[in-house]
């Protein structure tokens, strides 16, 4: 064989050799990938899963654990230990305080909470119990396919495997590189550690979720492809990326919600600054244990220590945020005192709290009313959000009055009791069923900004009409409510005009829908028949008085 030949040889085994090694790391690569949108699809439905069987009670689980500090912490650990999500645990309690459902001093707990939260998905990798996923995947898969008491938490338990069945899928895929001197070079080598930080935070920015990072972290120290030196900031990193979520969910609510999120970020920056001194020392205090157990621990330790300290240091740090986000609260209503029914309380003290109520959650309607009528009439989009958290508070607030006459009905002693609860529940109903057809108007401002519709001044007016004789009728029964002695002729004869004021509007409106060139009739149509059914459910609430 001739020298060039020879040489020609060599060059394409050379090439061939090159392209096989970019092959390999491409289908490395595609499969990591595959495995790693595998886990987030998982974590995400997992998440979702426990939220919907859960409901409302979830929520107020999470009001009820505000009160103390200590108690926020604990509570917001165990829902993020269970739901795998911090990002949901802040974006929830987030929600909750743009509703004024709870105060941001009293959301503070559950945020610092949530951190410890997330460190179980690096103790069940590292203390490799992922194997048990398939039997999590086929349990949760056949209760699923079978009608049974325990068919709702199939699909729970089905993601649960899932979701450790994918790192136990990235470990498999991940295994190659145990060999590979490039990466370990890379990743065995001491790195910078701000940069380090920093690459965690944005990878968890950008997945989402700080589970993924962890549990990623975990196996390739776990797989001897990371060292713990290079693992430990990349975890302190996911805690700061994973509360984009919550800076994003607090752009448009109220500034209490706001001063929430900013602390949940502050709260992870400040935590991970204070601990970078000792970081170094890490791997020295972890010894015992294995690179990967030593990780998770740390995780662990790291984020019970953080969450100890900023309890401790909650007042002042409350006053730091509230200097740094500072801005009105536009939380524009007075909260109501949400009910508590005690097992020695006497019935007529119930029957009185109950007529206060009543009387203030009327009052708040007719706002909210007026809110939404004036948002369709206008473009001012403060009281399209006010609304918005009107109705949103307003939902919480039928849920605890809903739970309270449970309690109240099943604790009764007699008829009598029973049958004065449950007038108080068929007066409350009205409100309820007055309160979903604000939000059916709220959805027709939605149709008006969705579809950028200009309204013309004559639908305009009829909206002004109508919502002028609702607002009157809402008045006079207010006043009938706070003095059920006085005469009825007054709210008779407002809601008798209200009627009229519809029964032409809608006349009105056949005209306009015969008329082509209108293009509106349909945003009066919607109010219409809302307007009427806010109307019945006064006129049937006033029947009950």
């Amino acid at each position: 064989m001739s020298w060039f030949a020879a040489n020609q040889l060599a060059f394409c085994l050379v090439l061939k050799m090159n392209l096989q090694i970019q092959l390999n790391d491409f289908y490395i690569a595609l499969t990591a990938l595959t495995a790693i949108i595998l886990f987030l699809f998982g974590l995400d439905n997992f998440s979702k899963e426990i939220q919907r069987i859960s409901g409302e009670r979830f929520r107020k689980f999470l009001t009820k654990s505000t009160k103390i500090p200590i108690v926020g912490v604990i509570i917001g650990a165990i829902v993020t230990s269970i739901i795998q999500s911090s990002s949901a645990t802040s974006v929830i309690t987030i929600g909750l305080v743009n509703a004024g459902v709870i105060t941001f001093r009293n959301s503070l707990g559950i945020i610092f909470g949530a951190n410890i939260g997330t460190t179980i998905t690096g103790q069940l990798v590292a203390l490799k119990l992922t194997a048990f996923a398939p039997a999590f995947i086929i349990l949760g898969f056949f209760l699923s396919l079978f009608r049974s008491r325990y068919s709702f938490i199939g699909k729970s338990i089905f993601y649960f495997g899932f979701v450790f069945f994918s790192l136990n899928l990235i470990s498999s895929t991940l295994t190659p590189l145990q060999s590979d001197e490039r990466v370990l070079s890379i990743l065995t080598n001491h790195q910078n550690i701000f940069l380090t930080i920093l690459a965690g935070a944005l990878f968890t920015a950008v997945v989402q979720s700080s589970s993924v990072t962890t549990g990623l972290a975990v196996i390739l120290t776990q797989n001897g492809i990371m060292s713990l030196e290079n693992a430990i900031p990349i975890i302190m990193g996911a805690n700061i990326g994973t509360t984009v979520t919550a800076l994003f969910a607090m752009i448009n609510m109220d500034i209490s919600a706001k001063k929430t999120a900013f602390s949940h970020f502050l709260f992870n920056i400040v935590g991970t600054v204070l601990f970078l001194p000792i970081v170094p020392f890490v791997p020295q205090w972890f010894s015992q244990f294995s690179p990967a157990i030593a990780l998770a621990n740390f995780h662990l330790t790291f984020n019970i220590l953080a969450s100890a300290l900023f309890t401790l240091l909650l007042n002042p740090f409350a006053q730091i945020v509230e200097k740094l986000v500072s801005g009105e609260h536009h939380l524009d209503f007075p909260t109501i005192v949400f009910p508590k029914f005690k097992e020695d309380s006497e019935y007529s003290n119930i029957d009185e709290f109950l007529g206060k109520s009543l009387v203030t959650i009327f009052d708040f309607l007719k706002k909210s009313y007026s809110l939404t009528t004036l948002s369709i009439e206008t473009n001012y989009k403060n009281i399209y959000d006010a609304v918005l958290k009107r109705n949103s508070y307003m939902n919480f607030l039928k849920n605890e009055f809903m739970t309270f006459f449970s309690q109240a009905l099943n604790s009764c002693k007699g008829l009598s009791d029973s049958q004065q609860i449950i007038t108080a529940m068929n007066r409350y109903e009205y409100l309820y069923q007055i309160q979903d057809s604000i939000e059916d108007l709220t959805q027709v401002k939605e149709q008006v900004n969705e579809m950028y519709i200009e309204i013309e001044s004559d639908v305009l007016l009829q909206v002004r009409e109508i919502s002028g004789r609702t607002l009157t009728a809402f008045d006079s029964l207010a006043d009938k409510l706070k003095n059920p002695k006085t005469t009825n002729n007054n709210v008779k004869k407002e809601l008798k005009d209200l009627q009229d004021s519809i029964n032409e509007a809608n006349k009105d409106l056949l005209k306009m829908i015969l008329d082509s060139e209108q293009k509106h009739s349909g945003v009066l149509k919607h109010f219409l028949t809302h307007s009427q059914r806010i109307k019945d459910k006064l006129s049937m609430l006033f029947e009950l008085i």
